[in-house]
Parts: C-alpha cells; sequence; structure tokens
C-alpha cells in the first residue's frame, strides 16, 4: 500500500451478530427457551413485555421473531461464506446457553448443540476467521428464571460457571477470544433481556435485585476468567460493556455533574471487571440507593485476582443528559434515553450519528483502563429498498461506518490500543430492541419482512464491496466506490 495505515498490520476487521437474533430453530436438536423466544415482535409492544416481563411469560403472542430468525442455523455455510468473501479475519458470534444446557441446571451438555457450534468454528477456520465468541448474549436459559429467579440467585454462579468449562474445553484450538457478558451494563435498564430478572417496570427494590444480579454477573466473570487460564494460556478473556459518552447538555455544572453520573453508571461494571476492585464512587451510590450488597467470603478476592484481558464494548451512538427533569424527554438511543444534540443528524430510529463520539469513548476508555480494545458492535439500522434489479444502494451506511472507520483510526494514533473492529449485524438480523427485520443493519440483505415473510434468500449490498476493499486496504482504502 503506498498510503499508510493507521491500523496494525494483524488488526482483527470482521462482523458481529447474536445467536438469538440470527440462529433460528428456537427448539431444534434439543435447544431450550432464551428470554428472547418469548418476546413479541414491535407491533405487538415489544419493548414494554421486556419492561414487564412477568406478564410476557405467560403471554401467548401470534408471532415471535426469534423462533425463525434469518436461519443462520441451516444457512451458516452460505453465511461465512460471504463473510469470508469479504476478507473477514473475525467473526464475532455468540453461544446459545440454551443449545448446551435446555434447562440451565441439567446434568448433562446437550450434544446436538455442542456440535453445532463445532460445525460454525470450523467453517471459520476453514476460512482463516477467528471467532470472538460471546459466552451469555442476553440468552440466560429461561428455565433459570422461572425455576430460579434469574441472575439474582446466586445458585447462577456455579450453572454459568459449568457451561463455561464444557465449552472451552470443547472449543480450545478453536476459538481464543471470548467474552463473558453482552453490554453487562444493559442489566440496568433491560433485567429481563440481561439478567434473566422478572422485575415490573417500577418495583420499588428493583434497584436491590438488579445490583444483587449484577454482582452475582461480575463474580461469574472473574470464576470465568479464571478458569480459562487454567484450560487454556491462549485464550483471550474480555468483557463487554454499551458505550458511548454522556455529554452534558450545556456547560453549567450540574450538567456537567450529571453526565459524570452517568458515564459512571456503565464505567461501574469496566471498573470492578478490569481493575478488580468496586470503585470509590459505589460506596455512595449503594447507600444513596438503598442497596446491601450480600458480598460472600472470598468474592472481593476472586474480583482482585482475576480481571479481563481486554475491553470490548458496543458504540452506535453518543448521548446528551441535563439536570433539569423539565429537559429530559429524550428519544431512544439503544437501551438508554438521550436528549436530542443539535449539532448531530440522527438515523431513522431517533439515535443520534456522531462519528467523532467514538474516537472520544475510546480515549476515555484506555485513559481509564490502559487495556487494549476491541470494537465489537458499531453500526447504522435503516430501512433498505431493493430496486427492480436486485440492487441495494446503502450509502448511507457506507458514510456512517466510513467516518466511524476514520474516527477508530485517529484513536489509534492518538495512542489508544485497538485489536479490533466488527460491525454489527454483518448479515441482516432481528433487532433486538424492536424484533423488527426492516431496522437492518447488514452488509449481506436477508428476504425477510417484520412478519417473519419471505424466502430468506440472502444477497449483496452496496457495502458488502465497499468493506470489502476497506479491509484489503487494512482501513485506508475509506473513499472507495464499489
Amino acid at each position: 500500500m503506498n498510503k499508510q495505515s493507521n491500523f496494525p498490520e494483524n488488526f482483527l476487521w470482521g462482523g458481529a451478530v447474536a445467536a438469538n437474533q440470527c440462529e433460528g430453530a428456537y427448539l431444534e436438536d434439543g435447544k431450550g427457551l432464551s428470554p428472547v423466544d418469548v418476546l413479541p415482535n414491535q407491533a405487538n409492544g415489544r419493548w414494554e413485555a421486556m419492561l414487564n416481563p412477568k406478564k410476557t411469560v405467560e403471554t401467548k403472542y401470534d408471532f415471535y421473531p426469534s423462533h425463525e430468525s434469518i436461519d443462520f442455523y441451516h444457512h451458516y455455510q452460505e453465511d461465512i461464506a460471504l463473510f469470508a468473501e469479504m476478507g473477514f479475519k473475525t467473526f464475532r458470534t455468540s453461544i446459545c446457553w440454551a443449545r448446551i444446557f435446555p434447562n440451565g441446571d441439567d446434568a448433562a451438555p446437550n450434544e446436538e448443540g455442542l456440535k453445532f457450534y463445532d460445525q460454525v468454528f470450523d467453517e471459520c477456520k476453514k476460512y482463516g476467521i477467528e471467532p470472538l465468541v460471546t459466552i451469555n448474549h442476553y440468552d440466560t436459559p429461561l428455565a433459570l428464571t422461572k425455576n430460579y429467579g434469574g441472575w439474582k440467585n446466586r445458585q447462577l454462579i456455579d450453572f454459568y460457571i459449568r457451561y463455561c468449562e464444557v465449552i472451552f474445553k470443547r472449543y480450545k484450538g478453536k476459538v481464543k477470544y471470548w467474552l463473558t457478558f453482552n453490554e453487562i451494563n444493559a442489566l440496568l435498564h433491560i433485567p429481563f433481556i440481561g439478567g434473566g430478572l422478572l422485575i415490573n417496570k417500577g418495583e420499588e427494590n428493583d434497584k436491590q435485585i438488579k445490583y444483587q444480579a449484577i454482582h452475582h454477573q461480575l463474580v461469574a466473570s472473574s470464576l470465568a476468567t479464571k478458569l480459562a487460564k487454567e484450560i487454556s494460556q491462549d485464550f483471550n478473556i474480555g468483557c463487554m460493556l454499551a458505550a458511548g459518552s454522556t455529554y452534558p447538555d450545556t456547560c453549567n455544572p450540574d450538567d456537567v455533574w450529571k453526565a459524570l453520573g452517568v458515564n459512571r453508571e456503565g464505567y461501574f461494571f469496566v471498573d470492578v471487571q478490569s481493575r478488580g476492585y468496586y470503585p470509590s464512587y459505589s460506596k455512595r451510590l449503594f447507600a444513596e440507593l438503598n442497596v446491601k450488597l450480600d458480598i460472600q467470603d472470598g468474592d472481593l478476592d476472586i474480583l482482585k485476582a482475576y480481571t479481563v484481558d481486554f475491553i470490548s464494548f458496543s458504540y452506535y451512538s453518543s448521548r446528551v443528559v441535563s439536570a433539569d427533569p423539565k429537559r429530559n424527554e429524550g428519544v431512544a438511543s439503544n437501551i438508554m434515553n438521550t436528549l436530542k444534540n443539535p449539532y448531530l443528524k440522527a438515523s431513522e430510529w431517533g439515535w443520534m450519528i456522531d462519528p467523532l463520539g467514538l474516537r472520544i469513548t475510546m480515549n476515555e476508555l484506555y485513559d481509564r483502563y490502559q487495556k487494549p480494545l476491541f470494537i465489537v458492535e458499531n453500526g447504522l439500522g435503516a430501512k433498505d429498498t431493493v430496486k427492480e434489479d436486485g440492487s441495494i444502494d446503502d450509502d448511507y451506511r457506507i458514510d456512517y461506518l466510513r467516518e466511524h472507520i476514520r474516527e477508530m483510526g485517529e484513536a489509534i494514533q492518538d495512542g489508544v490500543e485497538c485489536w479490533g473492529y466488527t460491525t454489527w449485524g454483518c448479515i441482516d438480523l432481528v433487532s433486538a430492541s424492536t424484533g423488527e427485520m426492516s431496522k437492518r443493519y447488514g452488509f449481506v440483505y436477508v428476504d425477510r419482512d417484520d412478519n417473519g415473510k419471505g424466502t430468506n434468500r440472502r444477497s449483496k449490498k452496496k457495502s458488502f464491496d465497499w468493506y470489502k476493499k476497506v479491509i484489503q486496504s487494512n482501513g485506508t482504502d475509506l473513499l472507495n466506490t464499489p
């Protein structure tokens, strides 16, 4: 290349999906139910169902998007071949816990589920693609919610570690990069999906329940890290945060302080997973929230001894917050709310588009933790139009990704160590927040609509060839025209 790349020579370019949003085959080959398997689509009130899950698990809906999704379960060979054609160095996916232990507490793992992921990882290896695997991506087995109350119950630590032991030993030599929990801070906002908790919106003791569940997940993450290192020194274990800096609405110190508090709400998790201890500000936070954690003997030693190797995160947008309650009439932005930023454009779903915010977030995380970063979700949800000739011109997606990749390169030049970048939804899949197919992220279009109708046929979008050239040039050719 004539132009020197801002990216390391071994930079891991790729794309990301999640089992619960793409696999389908929701009861095939012995799989148990996951939380998303009882969630309806947007038309039936998906978001409300997530926030009031006690009623949800007993309600019968006409359509569940996850049951068939895009049927990656039967199309994985075709899909991975497309990823290889783009030149992926890595492919982030997740293992569905309920495929391995259908009820979470089963005496033995489900061999058919284990075989499926053997096949997926073998297919990746065939093309020289490094799997990046999330252990628990919003799919704690539903039976653990019904029978144990989800992650508020300490017994889930043992179930999770037994699951980890099975997959670490099974896929040793096939998988090197692991993430313990997807967007672990999401448990504060969508506790049913994040922690298998049946807390209806507005319950008085919800903070106590959530933070106790969080403590259990943090201990489980450290124990998983310990176990991984015992099984293979080749394993790299990371945490995963739903990131994106929150800006103050004005330079009023009250707004600045409010923004600091919101940012700390997310940093809290990585403070524990990366530094190995609860941050100093947590003492006052817990007191003000009337949270009294049940921390058992040895827990704090485990957190201290087994921290993560790297920090991964999702980034879609930045956020804005005001100290004035009258100002806080926000719009949805991933799982958090935000005020509209007058300096930024927004996506069709109201998410602020802020490429520089990615550079800011990367610098903040690296300044704070001094551990390698891995951007494992970044993308634009948009409605794509298929033209008469079958082509799909998604220049808006190319524009979004180009500017974010440019700022990622700038952050690396700032001195941030970053291992890789996986765009979210590299193939169209079911939206986690809305259950829609029309909210598309992929380089590959899947013929399926919001009601589950379609052929599941795969076709390339304009962005497919654009990203292929970006990878080929190691990030120097961002202005290429497919």
